[in-house]
Protein backbone atom coordinates (compact mmCIF):
# COMPACT_ATOMS: atom_id res chain seq x y z
CA UNK A 1 0.00 0.00 0.00
CA UNK A 2 0.88 3.96 -0.36
CA UNK A 3 0.34 7.23 0.10
CA UNK A 4 -2.18 8.72 -2.85
CA UNK A 5 -2.36 11.55 -3.89
CA UNK A 6 -5.25 14.46 -2.93
CA UNK A 7 -6.68 13.44 -6.21
CA UNK A 8 -7.13 9.77 -5.90
CA UNK A 9 -6.53 9.20 -2.11
CA UNK A 10 -10.63 8.82 -1.19
CA UNK A 11 -10.58 6.01 -3.82
CA UNK A 12 -7.24 4.34 -2.99
CA UNK A 13 -8.01 4.17 0.81
CA UNK A 14 -10.88 2.62 0.81
CA UNK A 15 -12.20 0.51 -2.14
CA UNK A 16 -9.46 -1.54 -3.26
CA UNK A 17 -10.50 -4.35 -2.22
CA UNK A 18 -14.52 -4.84 -1.31
CA UNK A 19 -14.58 -8.89 -0.17
CA UNK A 20 -12.09 -10.85 0.64
CA UNK A 21 -9.12 -7.90 0.03
CA UNK A 22 -11.52 -5.61 2.29
CA UNK A 23 -9.25 -5.49 5.29
CA UNK A 24 -5.92 -4.13 2.91
CA UNK A 25 -7.69 -0.64 2.59
CA UNK A 26 -6.73 0.21 6.41
CA UNK A 27 -3.40 0.62 5.53
CA UNK A 28 -3.31 4.10 4.59
CA UNK A 29 -5.74 5.56 7.60
CA UNK A 30 -2.55 7.60 8.53
CA UNK A 31 -2.74 9.25 5.32
CA UNK A 32 -6.12 9.80 5.28
CA UNK A 33 -6.07 13.21 7.35
CA UNK A 34 -2.54 14.39 5.85
CA UNK A 35 -4.30 14.02 2.26
CA UNK A 36 -7.85 15.54 3.22
CA UNK A 37 -8.44 18.63 1.18
CA UNK A 38 -7.90 21.63 3.53
CA UNK A 39 -9.43 25.27 3.08
CA UNK A 40 -6.04 26.48 2.21
CA UNK A 41 -4.87 24.14 -0.73
CA UNK A 42 -4.59 26.60 -3.36
CA UNK A 43 -4.43 23.96 -6.21
CA UNK A 44 -3.94 20.62 -6.98
CA UNK A 45 -0.58 20.51 -7.83
CA UNK A 46 0.98 22.73 -5.32
CA UNK A 47 -1.24 19.61 -2.85
CA UNK A 48 0.68 16.83 -4.59
CA UNK A 49 3.92 18.56 -4.30
CA UNK A 50 3.77 18.87 -0.38
CA UNK A 51 2.25 15.90 0.10
CA UNK A 52 4.81 13.65 -2.16
CA UNK A 53 7.79 15.59 0.01
CA UNK A 54 6.49 14.86 3.19
CA UNK A 55 6.06 11.70 2.67
CA UNK A 56 9.08 10.50 0.59
CA UNK A 57 10.42 8.88 4.01
CA UNK A 58 7.61 7.26 4.97
CA UNK A 59 5.77 4.08 5.30
CA UNK A 60 2.00 3.87 4.03
CA UNK A 61 1.05 1.31 7.01
CA UNK A 62 -0.12 2.41 10.26
CA UNK A 63 2.67 4.30 12.31
CA UNK A 64 3.86 2.61 14.88
CA UNK A 65 1.45 2.59 17.78
CA UNK A 66 -1.36 3.44 15.80
CA UNK A 67 -4.74 2.27 16.16
CA UNK A 68 -7.26 1.72 13.93
CA UNK A 69 -11.38 0.09 13.96
CA UNK A 70 -13.13 -0.35 10.56
CA UNK A 71 -16.93 -1.79 10.89
CA UNK A 72 -18.15 -4.00 7.82
CA UNK A 73 -21.45 -5.51 6.89
CA UNK A 74 -21.80 -7.66 4.08
CA UNK A 75 -25.22 -8.96 2.51
CA UNK A 76 -24.72 -12.18 0.29
CA UNK A 77 -27.81 -13.92 -1.98
CA UNK A 78 -27.92 -17.68 -3.81
CA UNK A 79 -30.62 -18.32 -5.57
CA UNK A 80 -31.25 -21.25 -7.31
CA UNK A 81 -34.03 -24.03 -8.57
CA UNK A 82 -34.03 -27.23 -7.06
CA UNK A 83 -35.77 -30.33 -8.83
CA UNK A 84 -38.13 -33.29 -6.78
CA UNK A 85 -38.19 -36.27 -9.16
CA UNK A 86 -40.41 -39.24 -8.50
CA UNK A 87 -39.16 -41.68 -11.05
CA UNK A 88 -40.95 -45.39 -11.03
CA UNK A 89 -40.35 -48.11 -13.15
CA UNK A 90 -42.81 -48.99 -15.61
CA UNK A 91 -45.05 -52.16 -15.68
CA UNK A 92 -46.33 -54.54 -17.84
CA UNK A 93 -49.98 -56.09 -17.70
CA UNK A 94 -48.88 -58.75 -14.88
CA UNK A 95 -47.15 -56.03 -12.43
CA UNK A 96 -43.80 -57.03 -13.84
CA UNK A 97 -41.05 -54.74 -14.29
CA UNK A 98 -40.50 -53.77 -18.07
CA UNK A 99 -37.08 -52.04 -17.84
CA UNK A 100 -38.37 -48.58 -18.94
CA UNK A 101 -38.63 -45.74 -16.17
CA UNK A 102 -41.54 -43.22 -16.15
CA UNK A 103 -41.07 -39.54 -13.83
CA UNK A 104 -44.64 -39.71 -12.16
CA UNK A 105 -44.10 -36.32 -10.79
CA UNK A 106 -41.58 -33.01 -10.95
CA UNK A 107 -41.72 -30.02 -8.87
CA UNK A 108 -39.43 -27.33 -9.04
CA UNK A 109 -38.76 -25.14 -6.20
CA UNK A 110 -36.93 -21.80 -5.66
CA UNK A 111 -34.12 -21.82 -3.44
CA UNK A 112 -32.61 -18.77 -1.59
CA UNK A 113 -29.70 -18.56 0.99
CA UNK A 114 -29.42 -15.07 2.72
CA UNK A 115 -26.14 -14.31 4.60
CA UNK A 116 -25.73 -11.33 6.57
CA UNK A 117 -22.02 -10.39 7.80
CA UNK A 118 -21.53 -8.03 10.67
CA UNK A 119 -17.33 -7.69 10.71
CA UNK A 120 -15.03 -5.43 13.19
CA UNK A 121 -11.47 -5.35 12.30
CA UNK A 122 -9.16 -3.89 14.80
CA UNK A 123 -5.18 -2.55 13.36
CA UNK A 124 -2.46 -1.92 15.32
CA UNK A 125 1.35 -0.08 14.02
CA UNK A 126 3.81 -3.28 15.25
CA UNK A 127 6.44 -0.94 13.61
CA UNK A 128 5.89 1.87 10.57
CA UNK A 129 6.16 -0.85 7.84
CA UNK A 130 4.34 -3.29 9.97
CA UNK A 131 0.63 -3.94 10.96
CA UNK A 132 -1.06 -6.55 12.61
CA UNK A 133 -5.02 -6.84 12.21
CA UNK A 134 -7.53 -9.29 13.62
CA UNK A 135 -11.00 -9.62 12.40
CA UNK A 136 -13.84 -11.10 14.29
CA UNK A 137 -17.28 -11.95 11.75
CA UNK A 138 -21.33 -11.57 13.56
CA UNK A 139 -23.16 -14.05 10.93
CA UNK A 140 -26.99 -14.19 10.18
CA UNK A 141 -28.05 -17.02 7.68
CA UNK A 142 -31.61 -18.18 5.82
CA UNK A 143 -32.58 -20.60 4.12
CA UNK A 144 -35.82 -20.45 2.33
CA UNK A 145 -36.08 -24.03 1.17
CA UNK A 146 -35.57 -25.72 4.12
CA UNK A 147 -36.77 -22.65 6.62
CA UNK A 148 -33.62 -22.44 8.49
CA UNK A 149 -31.85 -20.08 10.15
CA UNK A 150 -28.58 -19.09 12.22
CA UNK A 151 -26.99 -16.84 14.66
CA UNK A 152 -23.20 -17.10 15.46
CA UNK A 153 -19.74 -16.27 15.38
CA UNK A 154 -17.92 -16.60 12.21
CA UNK A 155 -14.40 -17.26 11.49
CA UNK A 156 -11.95 -15.46 13.52
CA UNK A 157 -8.83 -14.43 11.28
CA UNK A 158 -6.16 -12.76 12.07
CA UNK A 159 -3.37 -11.25 9.57
CA UNK A 160 0.21 -9.81 9.49
CA UNK A 161 0.68 -6.88 6.71
CA UNK A 162 4.81 -6.05 5.84
CA UNK A 163 6.04 -3.39 3.22
CA UNK A 164 9.51 -4.06 2.71
CA UNK A 165 10.07 -0.71 0.83
CA UNK A 166 9.49 3.16 1.48
CA UNK A 167 6.85 4.27 -0.64
CA UNK A 168 8.32 6.29 -3.63
CA UNK A 169 6.45 8.47 -5.65
CA UNK A 170 5.60 7.41 -9.04
CA UNK A 171 6.93 3.61 -8.18
CA UNK A 172 4.70 0.97 -7.57
CA UNK A 173 4.68 -0.11 -4.12
CA UNK A 174 4.26 -3.50 -2.73
CA UNK A 175 2.73 -5.06 0.54
CA UNK A 176 3.04 -8.80 1.33
CA UNK A 177 0.45 -10.22 3.44
CA UNK A 178 -0.19 -13.29 5.64
CA UNK A 179 -3.70 -14.45 7.12
CA UNK A 180 -4.16 -17.22 9.88
CA UNK A 181 -8.39 -18.33 10.31
CA UNK A 182 -9.80 -20.07 12.78
CA UNK A 183 -12.69 -22.45 12.61
CA UNK A 184 -14.53 -20.64 15.42
CA UNK A 185 -17.92 -20.71 13.23
CA UNK A 186 -20.36 -23.25 13.44
CA UNK A 187 -18.76 -26.13 10.92
CA UNK A 188 -20.80 -27.57 8.11
CA UNK A 189 -18.90 -31.00 8.75
CA UNK A 190 -20.28 -30.66 12.35
CA UNK A 191 -23.86 -29.34 12.16
CA UNK A 192 -27.29 -31.66 11.58
CA UNK A 193 -27.69 -30.70 8.08
CA UNK A 194 -31.42 -31.52 8.84
CA UNK A 195 -31.61 -28.78 11.21
CA UNK A 196 -28.67 -26.39 11.06
CA UNK A 197 -26.94 -23.77 9.25
CA UNK A 198 -23.24 -23.01 9.28
CA UNK A 199 -21.86 -19.94 10.03
CA UNK A 200 -18.26 -20.81 9.13
CA UNK A 201 -15.47 -22.84 6.59
CA UNK A 202 -15.05 -25.74 9.12
CA UNK A 203 -11.30 -25.95 8.43
CA UNK A 204 -7.99 -24.14 9.98
CA UNK A 205 -6.44 -22.34 6.70
CA UNK A 206 -2.99 -20.59 6.15
CA UNK A 207 -2.72 -18.00 3.41
CA UNK A 208 0.05 -15.57 2.19
CA UNK A 209 0.01 -13.00 -0.64
CA UNK A 210 0.73 -9.33 -2.00
CA UNK A 211 -0.80 -6.49 -3.00
CA UNK A 212 0.68 -3.83 -5.63
CA UNK A 213 -0.60 -0.74 -6.99
CA UNK A 214 0.35 2.66 -8.58
CA UNK A 215 -1.08 5.73 -8.89
CA UNK A 216 -1.63 7.19 -11.83
CA UNK A 217 -3.50 10.26 -11.17
CA UNK A 218 -6.83 10.52 -11.15
CA UNK A 219 -6.74 6.95 -11.54
CA UNK A 220 -4.96 3.66 -8.90
CA UNK A 221 -4.57 0.63 -10.41
CA UNK A 222 -3.93 -2.44 -8.39
CA UNK A 223 -3.98 -6.01 -7.73
CA UNK A 224 -3.14 -8.85 -5.21
CA UNK A 225 -2.64 -12.31 -5.17
CA UNK A 226 -2.55 -15.14 -2.65
CA UNK A 227 -2.42 -18.76 -1.95
CA UNK A 228 -4.07 -20.91 0.47
CA UNK A 229 -3.74 -23.97 3.02
CA UNK A 230 -6.81 -25.84 4.45
CA UNK A 231 -5.66 -27.66 6.71
CA UNK A 232 -7.76 -31.52 6.64
CA UNK A 233 -10.20 -32.12 8.90
CA UNK A 234 -10.35 -35.63 10.79
CA UNK A 235 -12.41 -37.13 14.03
CA UNK A 236 -15.55 -36.21 12.78
CA UNK A 237 -19.22 -37.89 12.76
CA UNK A 238 -21.46 -36.57 10.73
CA UNK A 239 -24.43 -38.22 9.49
CA UNK A 240 -24.49 -38.04 6.01
CA UNK A 241 -27.87 -40.54 4.60
CA UNK A 242 -26.96 -43.79 4.85
CA UNK A 243 -23.14 -42.83 5.53
CA UNK A 244 -20.71 -41.25 8.48
CA UNK A 245 -18.41 -38.30 7.22
CA UNK A 246 -15.58 -39.16 9.33
CA UNK A 247 -12.72 -36.69 7.48
CA UNK A 248 -12.50 -34.12 5.40
CA UNK A 249 -9.11 -33.23 3.00
CA UNK A 250 -9.88 -29.88 0.98
CA UNK A 251 -8.18 -28.34 -1.24
CA UNK A 252 -6.06 -25.71 -1.17
CA UNK A 253 -6.89 -22.36 -3.23
CA UNK A 254 -5.27 -19.81 -4.97
CA UNK A 255 -6.81 -16.21 -5.56
CA UNK A 256 -6.45 -13.64 -7.21
CA UNK A 257 -7.75 -9.45 -7.84
CA UNK A 258 -7.31 -6.39 -10.05
CA UNK A 259 -8.67 -3.61 -10.89
CA UNK A 260 -8.60 0.70 -10.59
CA UNK A 261 -10.27 3.27 -8.69
CA UNK A 262 -11.45 6.78 -9.88
CA UNK A 263 -12.09 9.70 -8.13
CA UNK A 264 -14.59 12.20 -9.35
CA UNK A 265 -13.73 14.75 -6.90
CA UNK A 266 -12.22 15.11 -2.74
CA UNK A 267 -15.74 13.72 -2.01
CA UNK A 268 -16.60 11.39 -4.69
CA UNK A 269 -15.22 8.11 -5.95
CA UNK A 270 -15.50 5.02 -8.04
CA UNK A 271 -14.29 1.66 -8.27
CA UNK A 272 -14.25 -1.44 -10.25
CA UNK A 273 -12.52 -4.43 -9.53
CA UNK A 274 -12.61 -8.25 -10.37
CA UNK A 275 -11.62 -11.29 -7.77
CA UNK A 276 -11.54 -14.94 -8.88
CA UNK A 277 -10.23 -18.20 -7.45
CA UNK A 278 -9.74 -21.79 -7.94
CA UNK A 279 -10.13 -24.39 -5.41
CA UNK A 280 -8.16 -27.70 -5.82
CA UNK A 281 -10.73 -31.16 -5.65
CA UNK A 282 -11.54 -31.87 -2.22
CA UNK A 283 -11.75 -35.93 -0.73
CA UNK A 284 -14.13 -37.23 1.78
CA UNK A 285 -13.67 -40.09 3.87
CA UNK A 286 -17.55 -41.85 4.57
CA UNK A 287 -17.94 -44.77 6.55
CA UNK A 288 -20.95 -46.71 5.92
CA UNK A 289 -21.92 -48.86 9.09
CA UNK A 290 -24.54 -51.31 7.16
CA UNK A 291 -21.45 -52.46 5.28
CA UNK A 292 -18.65 -51.69 7.56
CA UNK A 293 -16.36 -50.11 4.44
CA UNK A 294 -15.07 -46.79 4.40
CA UNK A 295 -14.87 -45.07 0.53
CA UNK A 296 -13.67 -41.92 -0.84
CA UNK A 297 -15.62 -38.99 -2.42
CA UNK A 298 -14.39 -36.88 -4.23
CA UNK A 299 -15.54 -33.51 -5.27
CA UNK A 300 -14.00 -31.72 -8.18
CA UNK A 301 -11.83 -28.43 -8.15
CA UNK A 302 -13.64 -24.99 -8.41
CA UNK A 303 -13.62 -21.80 -10.01
CA UNK A 304 -15.67 -18.78 -8.57
CA UNK A 305 -15.31 -15.04 -9.78
CA UNK A 306 -16.98 -11.78 -8.96
CA UNK A 307 -17.21 -8.56 -10.03
CA UNK A 308 -17.29 -5.73 -7.95
CA UNK A 309 -17.88 -1.81 -7.98
CA UNK A 310 -18.00 0.25 -5.33
CA UNK A 311 -18.86 4.03 -4.59
CA UNK A 312 -17.17 5.77 -1.66
CA UNK A 313 -18.57 9.05 -0.07
CA UNK A 314 -17.15 11.39 2.47
CA UNK A 315 -19.90 12.06 4.99
CA UNK A 316 -17.37 14.10 7.45
CA UNK A 317 -14.09 15.63 6.99
CA UNK A 318 -12.89 12.37 8.76
CA UNK A 319 -15.10 9.79 7.48
CA UNK A 320 -15.76 8.04 3.96
CA UNK A 321 -18.37 5.74 3.85
CA UNK A 322 -18.37 2.80 1.22
CA UNK A 323 -21.10 1.23 -0.78
CA UNK A 324 -20.24 -1.61 -3.20
CA UNK A 325 -22.74 -3.74 -5.23
CA UNK A 326 -21.39 -6.82 -6.78
CA UNK A 327 -22.23 -10.21 -8.48
CA UNK A 328 -20.70 -13.57 -9.06
CA UNK A 329 -19.93 -14.72 -12.65
CA UNK A 330 -19.86 -18.14 -12.13
CA UNK A 331 -22.39 -20.72 -10.56
CA UNK A 332 -20.71 -21.20 -7.17
CA UNK A 333 -20.56 -17.40 -6.65
CA UNK A 334 -22.74 -15.21 -4.94
CA UNK A 335 -25.68 -13.93 -7.22
CA UNK A 336 -26.05 -10.70 -5.53
CA UNK A 337 -23.45 -9.13 -3.01
CA UNK A 338 -23.74 -5.40 -1.05
CA UNK A 339 -21.75 -3.60 1.38
CA UNK A 340 -21.03 -0.81 3.73
CA UNK A 341 -18.16 -0.12 5.14
CA UNK A 342 -17.22 2.47 8.16
CA UNK A 343 -14.66 3.67 10.28
CA UNK A 344 -15.20 3.83 13.64
CA UNK A 345 -13.38 6.63 15.42
CA UNK A 346 -11.46 5.52 18.75
CA UNK A 347 -11.52 8.06 21.27
CA UNK A 348 -8.51 9.11 22.92
CA UNK A 349 -6.38 6.69 21.11
CA UNK A 350 -3.65 8.43 18.92
CA UNK A 351 -1.23 6.88 16.52
CA UNK A 352 2.27 7.44 17.52
CA UNK A 353 4.40 9.32 15.86
CA UNK A 354 7.60 7.61 13.74
CA UNK A 355 10.82 7.02 14.48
Amino acid sequence: MFIRSPIILTTALTLLAPVAFADQAQDLSKAREALTKQDNDADTEKALEEVFEAAEKNYSLLKRGGVSLNYNFDYSYYGDQRINLVIEQNLDSEDQPTGNQVIRNADVSPVASHTFTNAFTLDYGLFDNITLSGRLPLVAKFDTEEELTAYSMGDISGTVRFQPFEYVPGKMSETFFATGKLKTGDSPYEINLNKNLSTGSGTYSLSGGMSASKVMDPVVLFGSGSYTYNVPVTDLNQVRGASILKEVHPGNSISFSMGFAYSLSYDVSLSASFQGSYNDRTRFELYTPSTGNTQSSVAGSQMSGIMNFALGVRVSPKTIANINVGFGMTELSPDIILGLSLPIDIEGVKPASGS
